[in-house]
């Protein structure tokens, strides 16, 4: 079973739902999940979490992420993209410096309505299946955090734009919103996204990649350890005669582990410090947070499975 995340970069037309279909069926594994949709015609990175990785997905979800999108002004759709159904027209009649203030003013802390075309849920249902439904249903604004916006290119009616935000942003809402403040009307034309935390367009690749690598016996080459997403953690190894209680999941007394990091002797750890639990084999086992009161470390989220 291989354990860790591949950084796969979805190409349009296919849901976050194909690429983890098409990948258990590549890699002959049922235990793949991926950490946050895209919309089909999106394209761009998409971790997806393989074996004892998927007890990543909640944590990548809340990661900060990059995007760069084209926004259309003069129109406004049902689906706050250009795929959906045209619901006004308007002359785009504001300048440059209208759109760069307009942009610029979602810079900061934002209260985002979500779009009925997503996949919240509102009383058991899915907002998508409501509004096929021809339903529309009062949304509450969610408070989002839009950490940069850089204007890319413009060339009106449309502004390229690369966006950095927190988790539960619609970028689609957000070229939404700019077009109804400048008082045309916005949609979204593309959407790549660049960046999920540590994972880059750059490293990221295709389906035919990685079916390539497959076929080469080469996938642990893409293959991201899960670890690796804690590297700023001290790195402890349990000692050979308490290995028992690691693998139970168990608490560990202070002197059950000793330090890993070269010229470390001692590890000084503070309240609810996190840090690294290795095997004595130095296979990765888990995430432990100090707990004072007890002078233990208590687990945090467990990596058990062994590659």
């Amino acid at each position: 079973m291989y354990n860790g995340i591949i950084n796969i970069h979805k190409e349009a037309g296919f849901t976050s739902h194909d690429v983890v279909a098409k990948m258990r069926g590549i890699l002959k594994q049922k235990k793949i999940g991926h950490t946050g949709t895209l919309d089909p015609q999106a394209t761009g990175v998409l971790p997806v979490c393989l074996g004892s990785g998927t007890k990543l997905c909640d944590m990548l979800t809340d990661r900060d992420k990059e995007y760069v999108a084209e926004l259309l002004l003069g129109v406004s759709t049902d689906t706050q993209d250009t795929t959906g159904e045209i619901l006004r027209k308007s002359p785009v009649e504001v300048s440059g410096e209208q759109v760069r203030e307009a942009v610029l003013g979602f810079i900061g802390d934002y209260e985002q309505v979500p779009p009925m075309y997503s996949a919240l849920k509102v009383n058991g249902k899915k907002l998508y299946e409501l509004a096929r439904a021809g339903k529309e249903v009062e949304r509450k604004a969610r408070p989002v955090v839009i950490h940069e916006i850089e204007i890319l290119d413009m060339a009106l009616p449309v502004v390229r734009l690369r966006v950095v935000c927190s988790k539960g942003t619609y970028i689609r809402t957000l070229c939404a919103d700019i077009g109804e403040k400048l008082g045309c009307g916005g949609a979204m034309q593309s959407l790549v996204r660049t960046r999920v935390g540590q994972f880059g367009l750059a490293e990221a690749i295709t389906m035919a990649e990685l079916e390539r690598l497959r076929d080469e016996g080469r996938v642990r080459e893409a293959l991201v350890p899960v670890d690796s997403l804690f590297m700023d953690c001290p790195a402890m190894r349990v000692k050979a005669e308490r290995a028992r209680l690691l693998e139970n999941g168990n608490r560990l007394g202070e002197d059950f582990v000793e330090a890993m990091d070269a010229g470390t002797d001692t590890l000084c750890p503070e309240a609810g410090q996190w840090i690294r639990v290795y095997r004595e084999d130095g296979s990765f086992a888990g995430i432990y947070g100090y707990d004072m009161s007890e002078r233990q470390y208590a687990p945090v989220k467990m990596f058990l499975e062994r590659d």
